[in-house]
């Protein structure tokens, strides 16, 4: 096998015409030089250079290792740019998993945000509703995934970064008889019939924990996996509901919305990030403008 870096010795010694050039360009002594060449040879199984002269001169298979050093200098050359520019965050691809209600409010400016950064770095931008995207992220298959989590929680191999509280509110057909209330509180709703706004996972959790404190479960008699579709059923007259705050966006005209007590139920929303993930400019980037982004609010 063909020494790389003796390729480029011989490199500077075709390019020079001499070996005393060569060395004094390489910083080696001439005897250096010749060594390299003469085990390059070695390896070659034939000579690379003969002497005209005072200097030297590449034999026709010293000419075509000295073409082929020229290339891999060059590829070399644009290899250690290239990985200048992903360590300093100029390239690269993140794989990003977040679900539908963070989209707009805080996924949606934190992403031209970082684009506007690192215009450079790929984003890979995945929906993620139905699935766990932990996994994905503790295997280094995703980046960065937004996650609803109890408190306290440490999921192993990794780290939740805190986003932002996200409070349920009742959600009542117009005309209720808490309708007139600014505050609801959940007790009140125990006996009424509900129509479900989550599937099954951390976000139900929120909403049968708080009513669990408030002494009931509540009775389903709708189910709904999104959000707007149980402002409907609610309109419609179904039951009421219980939705986060960012889930809402334009309320339903059929629909009156009032903030819960006794408890509040929350969503608590993080940022999931492997925890030995590398220190990527543009990764952390993401996660200062998803901070922000959460803190300005709905």
């Amino acid at each position: 096998m063909l020494d790389v870096r003796r390729m480029q010795v011989l490199r500077a010694v075709v390019s020079s015409g001499s070996v005393t050039a060569a060395a004094g360009f390489l910083g080696y002594t001439p005897s250096a030089v010749s060594q390299q060449v003469a085990a390059l040879e070695k390896e070659a199984g034939t000579a690379l250079l003969e002497r005209v002269g005072r200097g030297v001169r590449p034999t026709p298979a010293g000419l075509l290792l000295t073409e082929h050093a020229d290339i891999i200098g060059r590829q070399v050359a644009e290899t250690e740019a290239a990985l200048a520019d992903l360590l300093a965050g100029r390239t690269g691809r993140l794989a990003v998993r977040y679900f539908a209600t963070a989209g707009v409010p805080l996924m949606a400016p934190a992403i031209a945000r970082m684009r506007a950064e690192h215009p450079r770095v790929q984003v890979e931008l995945k929906l993620g509703e139905a699935d766990d995207p932990l996994p994905e992220v503790r295997e280094g298959r995703a980046d960065l995934a937004l996650v609803v989590r109890p408190r306290g929680e440490e999921p192993a191999g990794v780290r939740l970064v805190h986003l932002l509280d996200d409070p349920y509110r009742a959600v009542l057909p117009v005309g209720h008889p808490l309708a007139g209330e600014r505050v609801v509180d959940l007790a009140a709703l125990a006996d009424e019939p509900w129509v479900g706004s989550e599937r099954a996972g951390s976000c139900l959790d929120a909403q049968l924990d708080a009513c669990a404190a408030a002494g009931f479960s509540p009775g389903f008699v709708v189910e709904s996996e999104d959000h707007i579709t149980a402002q409907g059923f609610v309109a419609a007259g179904l039951g009421v509901s219980l939705i986060p705050r960012l889930g809402l966006g334009a309320p339903h005209p059929g629909v009156v919305v009032r903030a819960v007590r006794g408890p509040e139920p929350l969503r608590i929303i993080y940022a999931a990030v492997r925890e030995t993930a590398s220190p990527q400019p543009a990764l952390r980037g993401l996660l200062d403008a998803l901070r922000d982004a959460a803190h300005a609010g709905p």
